[in-house]
């Protein structure tokens, strides 16, 4: 979630905790942009997180989208997509492929390469990406993001028709956005010439074509990725293809990059220097923003009750929305509780009673958008449905309270709905129910966050008025993470939590094709709740292998209605302050960004 980015659930799974305390560097950039200042940018990090992976590869660790965003500038992705259009979609112009062509019977697509040279001189061929693919296919357990029966294993055959073509074969036919969107949008072309040997002195050879010297020459890379303080000097990172190559890059996480003067593409970076600055509190990183030692940085939502103090530095603010959704898990194995939240009408009950535009706009200062649904809905898209977007289930405190009064419920002398009709008829409790059963619920919550705080204290108030009675158990994040996951780890003799909220780090980002298969299928990992429901699993399923569009609209009216989680307000990825000069064009609803497009306006 972005917040598993958690802040990001980034459907990659990089966790980034918000609110560390001290301030660990920053780069001074001076308050106004003169002629000097034109040739570098300084970025600010999200606090308490630094870039500490290089290689394309990722291991199952370092995949933040700071990592992913920063190595796509020197190793571009085979297929780049984002949102910086305005609609999420393949940023050609940042990708190393040009074109690609789907067999008839869609069961291989044929990728044409752009012309991009390594800064060596060498050409970008088609051996780098099946470079990429034999070490990760041998190596598959070992890296990040890997998921069992996806890339590299639906893969059944790698054909290099010449220098700039090749041929993709998959064991199935799939969903062509998923193919590309979601699957060889994680492909990176890696430097075959120069990287395939299995020791610094060792000499260059197709060890990645056999399984036991792919797994040296894996081994290898990896021994050299995890020494950050060599970055800038090792020569096997100076072999890039990307707009920009490694300037300095500090234990503590700062990174210089300049830019890539061998470039061959059309992403060509306007602004030859650009410094990520990493910082251990949000506190801290203001202190840098109103010093004017950020160029691009960020501020709280609680600071838009006064943005002049920002403006009048100098700068403009700019909340910069995610392509995400960010819910509360119901668990539905709860041996107590379970049976509950398993009755639909329990669940439209909570939903109704959360408030999410007076959230949105009081408690967020409208720096969160409410969500309804599977499928984000920042922006519109193909994929979400009429049903997700008019909001099936608005906030109305009379409707909620009316679901128990006519399912068996009736209150006590404290105002709290005790079942006093149990059974498994309409107007009746429902199976697993018992009477004197109390509507009473425990949410597990991030503590630390005042918007978490603050959202958590309304929905309790609202809840109260209904005849429901919550308890809020706050928790540090890691520890809400590990409750959330202790239904699935096996052998675990505690499943006891009902409702888990991961608090402002706690939004689940997508790729550009906004599958469920890694939430709300049934067996995955971050179905915490353990949601099962024949229909949901069937579309999900669809999703990945279907070529028909209506499948993303009927998952998302489905999930919008049959509520597999309390949908919440869906913060922004930050609120974005920007010095006045600097144009930084459209910021990623997928959390990544572009340095190689800011610029500074004369």
């Amino acid at each position: 979630m972005r917040k598993p980015a958690m802040r990001r659930l980034v459907a990659t799974l990089g966790v980034v905790a918000a609110g560390a305390l001290v301030m660990s560097g920053c780069a001074s950039s001076g308050g106004e942009a003169d002629a000097s200042s034109n040739d570098s940018v300084s970025y600010a990090l999200p606090a308490g997180t630094g870039p500490n992976w290089i290689l394309p590869i990722s291991s199952p660790d370092t995949m933040a989208t700071h990592n992913s965003a920063i190595k796509a500038t020197m190793w571009p992705r085979l297929f780049e997509y984002n949102g910086t259009s305005g609609k999420m979609e393949w940023d050609q112009k940042g990708s190393a492929a040009k074109s690609y062509e789907f067999s008839d019977d869609h069961l291989s697509v044929t990728i044409t390469l752009n012309d991009l040279d390594w800064s060596d001189g060498e050409p970008v061929t088609s051996r780098d990406v099946e470079f990429w693919y034999n070490l990760v296919r041998y190596n598959a357990e070992k890296t990040g993001g890997y998921s069992a029966g996806r890339i590299p294993d639906n893969i059944t055959s790698f054909e290099i028709v010449d220098d700039k073509n090749f041929t993709l074969t998959f064991d199935a036919v799939y969903n062509e956005e998923f193919l590309l969107a979601n699957q060889l949008s994680l492909v990176y072309p890696m430097p075959q010439h120069a990287w395939d040997k299995t020791s610094a002195d060792g000499e260059i050879g197709d060890y990645d074509q056999d399984p036991e010297t792919a797994v040296q020459v894996f081994d290898f890379l990896f021994s050299q990725a995890e020494d950050m303080k060599t970055y800038a000097t090792n020569e096997l990172w100076k072999t890039v293809s990307g707009p920009y190559t490694v300037k300095s890059w500090s234990d503590s996480g700062q990174v210089v990059l300049t830019a890539n003067d061998r470039y061959t593409g059309d992403d060509k970076p306007a602004i030859k220097e650009v410094t990520f600055v990493p910082f251990t509190s949000a506190d801290a990183e203001m202190n840098a923003v109103r010093s004017g030692d950020v160029d691009y940085g960020y501020v709280t939502s609680a600071q838009l009750t006064n943005e002049k103090q920002f403006t009048d530095l100098g700068y403009t603010v700019e909340p910069w929305a995610g392509w995400s959704i960010t819910y509360m898990p119901y668990n539905f194995a709860n041996p107590e509780k379970g049976a509950f939240y398993s009755q639909l009408y329990v669940r439209q009950a909570l939903q109704h009673a959360v408030d999410q535009e007076t959230i949105s706009d009081v408690i967020w200062h409208g720096a969160a958008t409410p969500d309804y649904g599977p499928v984000p809905q920042t922006q519109d898209s193909d994929y979400l449905s009429d049903v997700q977007k008019d909001n099936p289930y608005p906030f109305d405190l009379d409707k909620s309270e009316e679901l128990f009064t006519s399912h068996g419920w009736t209150k006590d002398s404290d105002g709290v709905f005790e079942c006093t009709t149990p059974g498994a008829g309409e107007d009746q409790c429902g199976e697993g129910i018992a009477a004197g059963t109390k509507a009473e619920i425990v949410v597990t919550t991030q503590n630390g966050s005042q918007e978490t705080d603050n959202m958590m204290a309304e929905i309790q108030s609202s809840l109260a008025k209904v005849g429901v009675k919550m308890t809020i158990d706050a928790k540090p994040l890691d520890s809400v993470l590990t409750e959330a996951q202790s239904c699935k780890v096996e052998g675990s003799t505690t499943c006891t939590w009902e409702l888990v909220f991961f608090g402002t780090a706690g939004s689940w980002y997508f790729p550009a094709y906004p599958t469920g298969e890694r939430v709300f299928a049934k067996d995955t990992k971050w179905n915490a709740g353990q949601y099962d429901n024949p229909e949901a699993e069937e579309l999900i399923n669809q999703m990945t292998f279907s070529t028909d569009p209506q499948i993303a609209q009927d998952y998302s009216a489905l999930l919008a209605e049959d509520l597999p989680v309390m949908w919440m307000p869906n913060p922004v990825y930050q609120v974005s302050v920007i010095k006045k000069g600097l144009d930084v064009a459209h910021q990623d609803p997928g959390a990544s960004f572009y340095p190689q497009r800011w610029s500074w306006n004369d």
